[in-house]
């Protein structure tokens, strides 16, 4: 299988450059087989790899801009896809190939082997073979394995259950006195409160007061503008007399 990642070699875009740099780089980090196919300089290339992109995954305009990435005939996605893959660590199920043995990638492929199956990875010996020589307990396959020190501890704890009634009694006790220190202190607690209160209904009554203040204060503003346009209607009424 050979991966195809196709590349425009004349862009003049910044942005399709870098991103075919990122793939081309990264396939060598991994030291994975690819060829690298110009849609710049081939029109066969060019067009085969608009033709074999799924039309679900081309771009509104119907174009779809490199680097597009095939294994063999199969799409395995753009840039952006590459790029999750990536961050990931499943790049290459992204490609399509098989993990090598201990990549981050094949690591978690044994895991979620575990988590869906419910069993352990099978082990191999220095051979690839199956390493028979390791065997899981009886009580561990049916999920009813308990260590001694567990049975241990829960004979202990039925040989202690008198005793333990008895701790019972005095921890009742004790929360009972402590109840009681609770209440002391929620009544303590009252008196604060009516104080605030006071405090509030005080600051009302400052409030209001104040109110009625503005209120008188605006009434003498009104009451003395009142009287200035008296005086100045008199003001005018005298100067026509003595003009005439």
């Amino acid at each position: 299988m050979v991966i195809k990642v196709f590349l425009a070699s004349s862009s003049g875009s910044t942005a399709i450059k870098k991103k075919q740099q990122d793939v081309v780089g990264f396939l060598e980090a991994l030291k994975v087989d690819y060829a690298q196919l110009d849609i710049a300089c081939n029109e066969e290339n060019r067009m085969w790899m608009r033709q074999n992109v799924p039309e679900e995954k081309k771009p509104a305009n119907g174009i779809p801009l490199p680097p597009q990435i095939f294994n063999e005939e199969s799409y395995c996605g753009d840039y952006d896809t590459f790029f999750d893959a990536k961050e990931d660590n499943l790049v290459y199920s992204f490609l399509g190939l098989p993990p090598p043995p201990g990549s981050k990638e094949a690591v978690q492929a044994d895991k979620a082997d575990i988590v869906e199956n419910g069993t352990h990875a099978e082990e191999t010996n220095a051979e690839g073979n199956l390493d028979d020589s390791i065997e899981v307990p009886v009580e561990e396959r049916n999920g009813d394995a308990h260590s001694k020190e567990e049975l241990a501890q829960a004979a202990d704890e039925e040989d202690e259950g008198e005793g333990g009634e008895e701790e019972e009694g005095e921890v009742a006790e004790g929360e009972t006195a402590d109840d009681e220190a609770t209440e002391e202190e929620t009544a303590g607690d009252e008196a604060p409160a009516e104080e605030e209160e006071a405090v509030e209904e005080t600051d009302e009554a400052h409030a209001e007061e104040e109110e009625e203040q503005e209120e008188a204060d605006d009434d003498r503003e009104e009451e003395e503008l009142r009287q200035l346009e008296e005086e100045e209607e008199d003001l005018e009424e005298t100067q026509e007399e003595e003009a005439e």
